[in-house]
């Protein structure tokens, strides 16, 4: 798994979502882990997955959770 920081996460959004591509990248802030890209099929396999009723609420609490706690970073990020 690829590591990026998260100023180079924004700067260069571009080449990430590439990277994200071929192999999940880890993105961290102040050295520690904050977020995890995915394409777009990985993550349909983790959330569509049929007999996957554990993953898919496990995934979305998380996601709640990363949404709310790092509201700031994707505001940026989206800038």
């Amino acid at each position: 798994m690829v590591e990026i920081s998260a100023t180079d996460a924004k700067n260069k959004f571009g080449e990430v979502l590439e990277m994200a591509r071929k192999e999940p990248v880890r993105i961290q802030k102040n050295g520690r882990d904050v977020a995890v890209m995915l394409s777009a099929e990985e993550y349909a396999e983790l959330t569509g997955r049929a007999g996957s009723a554990k993953v898919r609420p496990l995934v979305d609490k998380l996601l709640a959770r990363s949404v709310e706690r790092r509201k700031s970073l994707y505001e940026a990020l989206a800038k």
